[in-house]
């Protein structure tokens, strides 16, 4: 099994306050757009709102209404109709749904440039994502700190990732390293992977793996600058 797209188009959550009290099956992109809300919801509660319409929050999520509503439906009742979503309630609902509700340990895996950037990064700690252990393989970077972190040789990460109960493993190697370093993670028990490393890594069934590619990214937004471009030749703007 690969990283998954289409291959694991589904993901489960739970939610104690529905009624029914088992297990929903929630789309992918359902998920990935309950965190775009939870975003959105967070910016409100600094604001000191307290309701808000499914057309607002639809809005500032950039989303059809329809679409929400049917996405917060697998969460179950949540808003009023002629009132809104009650705002840190709907906010407790999806932390729950997205398993926000207790921290999680993270393991970095490559402590380059990208990697001391994602292990000085405030903003997971604010989410419950506690970046717990910091791994390489060159001797120049093993022992120095990042943060308040000790950066570890490889050959600990199979007993640390399991005495520190990590959960969570972020590969930020070079292509070539980041397969190997999977495999290490997966065998020490780690069953959920953010890659960063340009390489589709392979895991088993009972693993999730989600990428992040950057130069992809860039190059679908150079798609998009040459295709505008090309419609101000053709409408004979130019710049």
């Amino acid at each position: 099994m690969t990283e998954h797209s289409a291959t694991r188009p589904m993901a489960r959550v739970s939610s104690a306050e529905c009624s029914s009290a088992l297990e929903r099956v929630v789309p992918e992109a359902t998920v990935a757009r309950l965190a775009l809300y939870l975003r959105v919801l967070g910016s409100m509660v600094e604001a000191d709102a307290t309701l808000v319409s499914s057309e607002e929050l639809a809005a500032a999520a950039g989303v059809g209404s329809a679409k929400l509503r049917k996405d917060l439906s697998f969460l179950g009742s949540n808003g009023t109709r002629g009132v809104g979503y009650d705002v840190p309630r709907l906010v407790s609902r999806i932390e729950q749904a997205l398993g926000l509700n207790r921290s999680h340990r993270v393991a970095l895996v490559g402590v380059g440039n990208l990697g001391n950037a994602l292990a000085g990064y405030d903003g997971f700690a604010d989410r419950g994502f506690i970046v717990t252990a910091l791994f390489d393989n060159d001797p120049v970077r093993v022992g120095k700190l990042v943060g308040d972190l000790l950066v570890r040789d490889l050959d600990e990460l199979d007993r640390l990732c399991v005495e520190l109960d990590i959960s969570i493993g972020v590969v930020a190697t070079p292509a070539a390293a980041a397969q190997p370093v999977c495999d290490r993670l997966v065998a020490a028990g780690v069953r959920c992977i953010l890659n960063f490393a340009p390489v589709v890594l392979q895991v088993p069934d009972t693993v999730d793996v989600r990428k992040v590619d950057l130069a992809a990214e860039m190059q679908v937004l150079s798609f998009h600058v040459a295709r505008r471009a090309g419609s101000s030749k053709r409408l004979g703007t130019g710049r």
